[in-house]
């Protein structure tokens, strides 16, 4: 009774079918929010699908969201994709154009990366499974500088990319992850002036948006459809250029940043 009452004012409202949009705490959802709700509202106008912003606290309550298939489509890290296709079958489908780097911070402009330089310091990141702010660093410095950190060093997660950007500044760590994406929108000029990028990653296919297999494919189009045309406002706000098409074979290569993690 209750999902027929929710079909019927849909159709009122002028939607024939509602998807829960979620989008990876990388920042606040304050933050996020204010960004993502117009480009819901732009999915909307454009493909007549009722689209329905969500994202949660912290990027591991995130995970646990994906994985267990609650959202319908979803803006994910590379990593999460590899993960959710494998326990929901999600599949890829538009992406931004430009590839994903990661960089490591410090107040220092330059540093050792030797093994007994980097022993015992103190890491921050975002969240253990942040794709380009914690994987890549990570990965990166255990195969080009034989040091892995997570036994070597003490590590400490902090939510969100600002955290990281944050907790640097103040001293709190030595080296911090992050991606050039959210450093650029990282606004705190007292705590920005002080960071340095150090180091950048290799480069890896962007976080992709993805679909559950219960999206039918008719709406997958037309949001993929939408996203493609995104007027450059709205993108400005996301700091994307343009969307692209993608699939889920482009994110084979993520298996081996996953495997070596």
């Amino acid at each position: 009774m209750k999902k027929l009452i929710l079909l019927m004012l849909l159709v009122v409202y002028g939607y024939s079918t509602q998807l829960v949009l979620g989008v990876v705490p990388q920042q606040s959802p304050l933050k996020l929010a204010k960004k993502w709700l117009k480009v819901t509202k732009y999915l909307e106008e454009q493909t007549g699908i009722k689209v329905v912003f969500k994202t949660e606290t912290s990027i591991p309550k995130f995970e646990k969201m994906l994985y267990a298939g609650k959202y319908d489509i979803a803006y994910m890290n590379p990593y999460h994709f590899i993960v959710a296709k494998k326990t929901q079958n999600f599949e890829a489908f538009t992406r931004a154009d430009k590839n994903i780097v990661g960089i490591v911070l410090s107040k220092e402009k330059e540093v050792d990366f030797s093994k007994a330089n980097l022993a015992g310091k103190t890491f921050l990141f975002p969240a253990p499974n942040a794709f380009a702010a914690t994987l890549l660093p990570k990965f990166e410095l255990r195969e080009k500088f034989g040091i892995d950190i997570d036994k070597e060093a003490k590590v400490l997660y902090v939510n969100s990319h600002d955290s990281v950007y944050k907790g640097i500044s103040r001293g709190i760590g030595y080296l911090g992850g992050g991606i050039v994406r959210t450093f650029n929108n990282f606004v705190d000029k007292n705590d920005k002036d002080k960071l340095n990028i150090v180091y950048k990653t290799d480069a890896y296919p962007s976080h992709p948006i993805a679909a559950h297999p219960r999206v039918k494919n008719d709406d997958i189009m037309k949001i993929q459809k939408a996203f493609l045309a995104m007027p450059k406002e709205i993108k400005k706000l996301l700091s994307i250029k343009n969307f692209i098409v993608t699939n889920s074979a482009e994110y084979d290569v993520i298996k081996e940043v996953k495997k070596a993690d």
